[in-house]
């Protein structure tokens, strides 16, 4: 199948208008506004700052159009298997369809699975809430739950929990273990109560070599604390996993495996079971909440014209940014210290989804695909890295989110993360000529004060985003969440990628499974490596005998 025409080349006539004006003079066009800014329930999206107009706006919601983003969205509710190098449906909506207000048009029998699981969470979390954990053959007494997951089996939950610290019931205390380094294991067995402690082993696979090692080590712990009593240390054991069977094998009791579907991508896998520590921190009740916020951002995605559909807007300023305009990466920065892991989970969500270098057909690519993504918190970043931002040589588009009333009274610090927030946007946006720079240098000869308004010159016309919540609730977390899953599916359709598959996380895991043997001193698997390989293989098994 022959590729679309470039999509540097359909909007370089936009580009090339747009680059000749600065974002202080686009934003006096107040034709702009109404069509870059636009609310849905506690969450307001503003496109204002991107280097936008109603020309190239429309533009790239005919590309959108073009390519069919409505009929792919649609086939993904469905449940159609677009995922189409694993043939598998991309069904993460389905998740959380019970919250919907539209009728979810996933297969029946997908939706009663989900219904199902959502309801052994329940009994779960009830009984670790209520202490009736023994009828479910679990420890009499949980105070902490250890997961036990990497990826986003480890992202998107480990956000969540922390996000939604102030709903937490108290109950039990969460931990996290994705890394394989054993450094955080060892340390969190010395801190934790084993008898007490109830651990969360997901892997979809259950093979995931991370995942297992840590849970082995738990386990050895979990024995050692009941005296080798390999049965009373089952009870300390959940899996979440696709693979029952050797759920069971490991010693997980059989009635204590929550499913995972190939239907639902790691990233994408908060909303199911694998959020069992979610609804263990806040209780079920705020879990469904969280749910039902992503339905309403699921319903908004699927009714609304592009338009007015958020997602739609903000895929589309994101591929003016990458495609028309060229910049290689941006950044997310959270001006909300429970949002401090969203850039993470968004770096997962967006670059294992879009970084791909050829078609969903095999064809070559005719545009670059997904920048890359980094970020942090506000406002300590702006200590650390936004001097570059402001005055660097490259132009890294911002998202900013923010969150109107905290959940603290301490309101003077909150409208100053707010006004940092702002202030920020602003200064990207708008910069300081150097006409402005040189009035305030009021000390020195003329040459000194030429050379210090040139030091304080900010060229502006940097591009962001702002994402204002009204309040860092599990609704608007869920809302936020799938406006970003929503976005990169839009893009995805765009750029003509499978947005589904990550054949590029596997070679490096492969490759890590032959070099063990090695690293254990099997002298022939060694030699099947390449020469920097092996040179550091006996380096370190040189270092090791020297110890």
């Amino acid at each position: 199948m022959a590729a679309d025409p470039s999509i540097a080349v359909q909007l370089a006539a936009h580009a090339a208008r747009l680059r000749s004006l600065h974002l202080r003079t686009l934003l006096r066009d107040e034709t702009r506004a109404p069509r870059l800014r636009r609310r849905l329930g506690p969450l307001l999206l503003d496109l204002t700052r991107q280097k936008l107009d109603v020309a190239a706006l429309d533009a790239l919601g005919a590309l959108a159009e073009a390519r069919g983003w409505r009929a792919a969205r649609d086939a993904m509710f469905r449940g159609e298997a677009i995922n189409t190098s694993e043939r598998r449906a991309a069904l993460h909506t389905a998740l959380r369809a019970g919250g919907s207000r539209l009728p979810s048009p996933a297969p029946a029998a997908v939706r009663a699975e989900v219904a199902a699981t959502l309801e052994r969470m329940a009994h779960i979390a009830d009984a670790v809430e209520t202490g009736e954990t023994a009828a479910l053959g679990l420890p009499e007494t949980v105070t902490d739950v250890v997961h036990v997951g990497i990826g986003g089996s480890d992202l998107g939950p480990r956000l969540a929990v922390e996000a939604l610290a102030p709903y937490h019931t108290g109950r039990v205390r969460c931990h996290f273990l994705p890394n394989v380094d054993g450094d955080a294991t060892s340390t969190l067995m010395r801190r934790l109560d084993p008898r007490r402690t109830l651990v969360l082993l997901v892997s979809k696979s259950f093979g995931t070599q991370e995942t297992l090692l840590n849970g082995r080590a738990l386990r050895a712990w979990l024995v050692a604390a009941h005296d080798g009593d390999a049965e009373a240390a089952a009870r300390h054991f959940i899996a979440v996993s696709a693979n029952v069977e050797a759920a069971v094998a490991f010693g997980v009791p059989r009635n204590h495996v929550l499913p995972m579907w190939d239907w639902v991508g790691g990233r994408y896998s908060l909303w199911s079971a694998v959020g069992l520590v979610i609804a263990l921190a806040v209780g079920m009740p705020r879990f469904r909440e969280l749910l039902e916020g992503a339905a309403h951002m699921d319903d908004h995605f699927r009714e609304a014209p592009w338009q007015d559909n958020l997602p739609v807007l903000l895929a589309l300023a994101g591929i003016w940014n990458r495609n028309a305009l060229g910049y290689p990466s941006f950044a997310v920065i959270a001006y909300a210290d429970r949002l401090r892991e969203l850039y993470a989970h968004l770096q997962q969500v967006e670059m294992e989804s879009l970084g791909k270098r050829v078609r969903a057909d095999g064809g070559a690519l005719a545009d670059a695909t997904v920048p890359v993504l980094w970020g942090g918190v506000g406002s300590n970043v702006q200590h650390a890295f936004f001097q570059a931002l402001h005055q660097g040589t490259d132009v890294v588009p911002v998202d900013f989110v923010g969150v109107v009333r905290p959940d603290h009274a301490l309101a003077d610090n909150h409208d100053a993360l707010l006004a940092n927030l702002l202030a920020q946007a602003a200064a990207l946006a708008l910069g300081k000529t150097r006409e402005e720079a040189l009035a305030e240098a009021s000390a020195g000869d003329a040459a000194a004060r030429e050379a210090l308004a040139v030091q304080r010159t900010f060229p502006g016309d940097r591009p962001s985003s702002v994402i204002l919540l009204d309040a860092l609730t599990p609704h608007s977390l869920g809302m936020l969440l799938a406006l970003y899953e929503h976005k990169v599916f839009v893009q995805g359709c765009l750029w003509g990628v499978n947005a589904f598959d990550q054949w590029g996380v596997e070679l490096g895991k492969t490759i890590a499974s032959a070099i063990l043997p090695a690293l254990d001193g099997d002298a022939e698997a060694g030699a099947a490596f390449d020469p920097s390989t092996r040179a550091l293989i006996e380096a370190i098994q040189a270092r090791r005998e020297a110890r």
